[in-house]
């Protein structure tokens, strides 16, 4: 029976899932409140409620994002993508590309790990090939969730349960034990996600388009002599579709192409002139190979990683105006170096530093942080604004921090480290080493979606402490009547719609004693109802409370909650179905011989 506390918990359930579903509020401010009203009601204590931000997997995550980011700044993402993530046909061609390495990932390396990492490699390869992310990062959160129950390390959900069945007397499952049944529905899954999932999954774009910046800046870079763009094409080196900029010109030895195909191979030296956005011009500086083609930013005070983007406006009093850049000494006078210019939408046709500065001309400027703080009263400009989320990329690091994420895999895989003290020595390391600043650091970790696991992983404490996982639980697996097949069904079920309402740790360890109490009631070894407890544990695809993934990749694809139960109930079905098949054809139901 229910008691007032699972009455309380069923109804935040209710109103939980409803705000999700019917609003558009940010997933962490609904799970917050839910869980705010579950303490306020006396359903949970605050230790409880907050017991997830002590909670290993949680803060393994957080951490992460800093390894993440270390990757990001040193150019390290965008060297190991440009190896997989290659120019897609169309969209399915696109999220096959994306799926099947991180599921080959993914069983080897821990998947939330995995998505944390690939989430900006994602985003930007979608932006750069204006692929809707929509697309991409459910397929993303489902593949890697299909990797992970292949082997298993591949997912903690499989370590939790297996710790388990060893402290319950039972020898260890090996490494590949449920891969006979995890790699089968890997490729079903896969496969039915490529078919189906561009009718399922919602095509959401940026209500701005990439033409909507009234600045168009002007910019010069250099490609660098022995750099890895040297000798490839303009569409090889990935310079024709990035959005909102394009290549006007290429001067090399002193000659100007102003006609420059997609075939034009770049020269170690070759100055390249683009015309573009903001925010475009962030993703060029990123790019391996090129640098700013004036030597003005080598000059600078400050290591480059110590640096920030800022735009400025040349103000009428401006000692700076009726000169050129190079004339008015600029880098000089500010300690800063001007890397574009833009004019009132009217196109500059001149080398950067030939550019004769005129009153309301928009400027990007690489400098200190201290220039915003020195300029932003200054006569010399109408406005200073620096430009959030930049940092000067640091690719002389991008071996290193490669070098570091390398060290963080072999050092699980191999069992040597915990995937957190592996993920905390992961982050020291590239701090320590400059891979990424302490502010970088600070700013990578995404509190948004921290929190809504935090308060995720509350709930689903209170549908333990109130008892109402447990009546709802001991209430499904009375109806089996002793049928071996049925029992095996009403586990996977009860398993999967406590992942779908709960976390998929919190599910497993509270059906593993039904699952064995099952098994033992019917006489038979529980091995297949561990593994159907692993599988459903793990593979909650319909709701985005199912899988830490999914609260990952919901707030940056733009989703809905009904996107999820729009392609995760098939993938549910589909995944049972197969379970319910193949289980007992793998681990029959062995009866157990009382000597």
């Amino acid at each position: 029976m229910f008691t007032l506390d699972g009455y309380l918990t069923v109804a935040t359930l209710v109103f939980v899932f409803g705000m999700l579903a019917f609003t558009r509020r940010s997933p962490d401010s609904i799970l917050f409140a839910g869980l705010i009203f579950l303490i306020i009601s006396g359903v949970l204590t605050p230790s409880q409620a907050f017991s997830g931000f002590s909670n290993e997997g949680i803060l393994t995550v957080g951490v992460l994002y800093i390894v993440a980011m270390g990757l990001r700044e040193s150019g390290g993402i965008n060297l190991a993508s440009s190896f997989i993530l290659k120019r897609p046909r169309n969209i399915m061609d696109a999220q096959g590309r994306l799926m099947l390495p991180t599921a080959g990932f993914s069983a080897f390396l821990n998947n939330t790990t995995l998505v944390v990492m690939l989430l900006p490699v994602v985003s930007e390869w979608a932006k750069k090939f204006h692929i809707p992310v929509s697309k991409l990062l459910i397929p993303l959160s489902y593949a890697s969730i299909l990797g992970g129950v292949c082997t298993l390390i591949g997912t903690s959900t499989n370590l939790v349960l297996n710790g388990l069945y060893i402290e319950a007397g039972y020898d260890s499952l090996s490494f590949f034990e449920i891969s006979k049944l995890g790699v089968p529905l890997a490729i079903i899954g896969i496969g039915v996600l490529l078919l189906g999932s561009n009718w399922l999954l919602p095509d959401r774009r940026p209500t701005i388009s990439d033409t909507d910046d009234p600045r168009e800046y002007v910019l010069e870079m250099m490609v660098e002599k022995g750099s890895p763009l040297e000798g490839k094409t303009i569409e090889e080196a990935g310079l024709r579709h990035l959005p909102g900029l394009y290549l006007t010109e290429i001067e090399r030895d002193g000659e100007i192409r102003s006609v420059v195909g997609p075939e034009e191979r770049l020269h170690g030296g070759d100055q390249l002139m683009f015309v573009g956005i903001v925010d475009s011009i962030v993703d060029l500086q990123r790019i391996r190979g090129l640098v700013p083609a004036t030597d003005q930013v080598f000059k600078l005070a400050g290591t480059t990683g110590d640096r920030v983007l800022i735009e400025a406006v040349v103000s009428d009093s401006s000692p700076m105006v009726g000169t050129s850049i190079r004339a008015g000494r600029f880098r000089t006078r500010y300690d800063a170096a001007v890397i574009a210019a833009a004019r009132n939408g009217e196109r500059i046709r001149q080398k950067l530093g030939d550019v004769v500065l005129q009153p309301g001309d928009t400027l990007l400027i690489e400098a200190l942080p201290t220039f915003v703080a020195q300029q932003k009263h200054s006569r010399d400009f109408f406005l200073v604004s620096r430009i959030e989320d930049y940092t000067p990329p640091r690719h002389d690091k991008v071996w290193l921090s490669l070098a570091i994420m390398a060290g963080l895999v072999i050092s699980v895989t191999g069992g040597w480290l915990t995937m957190m003290k592996a993920a905390l020595l992961a982050a020291a390391v590239m701090i320590l080493t400059g891979c990424l600043s302490s502010e970088s650091a600070r700013k990578s970790i995404d509190w948004r979606v921290l929190g809504a696991i935090v308060a995720a992983f509350g709930i689903g404490r209170a549908m333990q402490v109130s008892g109402t996982a447990e009546v709802i639980a001991t209430w499904m697996l009375g109806l089996s009547a002793g049928h071996a097949l049925l029992s095996l069904f009403l586990v996977y079920l009860s398993t999967l719609l406590f992942t779908e309402m709960i976390t998929n740790n919190a599910a497993a360890v509270l059906m593993f004693p039904i699952a064995m109490a099952t098994a033992t009631g019917l006489g038979v070894e529980p091995l297949p109802f561990l593994i159907a407890t692993m599988v459903a544990a793990s593979c909650g695809f319909a709701t985005p409370l199912g899988y830490q993934t999914h609260l990952i990749v919901y707030g940056p694809g733009g989703y809905r909650f009904s996107d999820f139960l729009k392609v995760g109930i098939p993938m549910d079905l589909l995944i049972m179905v197969g379970s319910l098949i193949l289980i007992p054809l793998l681990w029959p139901f062995t009866p157990v011989i009382v000597p």
